[in-house]
């Protein structure tokens, strides 16, 4: 049958992405200690010259499904491990591509501690991506992984308001009040971390949620009986955060724990607190390397 994929096109430009996305798959992904079953979200492009009409989109489809098979003899590294796979094949399979994009999403499960102790299952989001491009004698694959958690913040600035209102009512508690937490709004905040992984090096998704759970005022927790509710709250209360604080100490947190990664690896950090008393969202975000970091 004639390839109409190969035909002129009408308007001779170069498009940047052409695939296909929201393809769902099972993943098995063994990392120290543990093998997880993972329902993936997967989308897959490549670039495409001005002389092609249409990339063959079904050979994306096609790589996947043989990823899929090849892993059904036993379970991959890692979600980045996997994009970076398909990112080479992708630029195998496309003869005329020079670019390649893979981005793999998948909800992940923990079990985690309320502040009782009671063992609860919480929910994280994963997303690694890998970027293929085509060079003189090789493909040269990027890779990372990334996490989203759902934590709280509590408000830094509406709790020394309230603390001034109140002292100013009962002068005779003023002292007692400078010294503990008080009343303040508070924000269910989602922050995610995506992190270069460089040949030969790992980046684990637990120490990427176990960094933002640490830079929130508190985490949230699935099951809270009434003392854990408390005992969060009043957690949260002790630890007040602005949305700039999480990014920090998050990036904080980054070069303390990965001082053995080369320099030029890439850091994103995001962080958004969904506002309580007002009409809007509050926003940081950081884009960096660790050789900035570290300076």
């Amino acid at each position: 049958m004639n390839d109409v994929h190969y035909d002129k096109p009408a308007a001779r430009f170069k498009l940047t992405r052409v695939g296909v996305s929201g393809i769902k798959k099972p993943i098995r992904v063994t990392r120290p200690g543990k093998e997880t079953q993972l329902t993936a979200t997967i989308d897959l492009y490549v670039d495409l010259p001005a002389t092609h009409k249409g990339s063959h989109m079904s050979r994306n489809a096609e790589v996947l499904e043989e990823a899929i098979t090849d892993a059904s003899a036993g379970p991959t590294g890692g979600l980045e491990m996997y994009a970076a796979g398909l990112s080479r094949a992708l630029l195998q399979r496309h003869e005329y591509a020079t670019f390649s994009e893979v981005h793999i999403s998948a909800d992940y499960f923990l079990e985690k501690a309320a502040p009782s102790g009671r063992k609860t299952t919480e929910v994280y989001r994963l997303a690694a991506s890998a970027f293929g491009t085509r060079e003189p004698n090789r493909i040269r694959v990027k890779k990372s992984i990334g996490v989203e958690v759902i934590g709280m913040t509590s408000c830094p600035c509406a709790m020394e308001g309230v603390r001034e209102l109140l002292s100013a009512e009962r002068r005779d508690c003023a002292g007692m009040l400078a010294t503990i937490p008080v009343i303040t709004h508070n924000q269910r905040n989602v922050t995610s971390i995506r992190m270069d992984v460089p040949e030969g090096s790992d980046v684990e998704a637990d120490v990427l949620i176990d960094i933002v759970e640490k830079a929130l005022s508190s985490p949230t927790r699935e099951i809270l009986k009434r003392r854990d509710e408390a005992e969060l709250v009043l957690a949260a209360h002790r630890n007040p955060r602005f949305v700039e604080d999480v990014v920090r100490g998050v990036l904080e947190q980054v070069v303390e724990r990965f001082a053995s990664l080369p320099g030029d690896v890439e850091v994103s950090v995001r962080s958004v607190s969904k506002e309580s008393i007002h009409k809007h969202d509050a926003m940081a975000e950081r884009v960096t390397t660790l050789d900035e970091l570290r300076s």
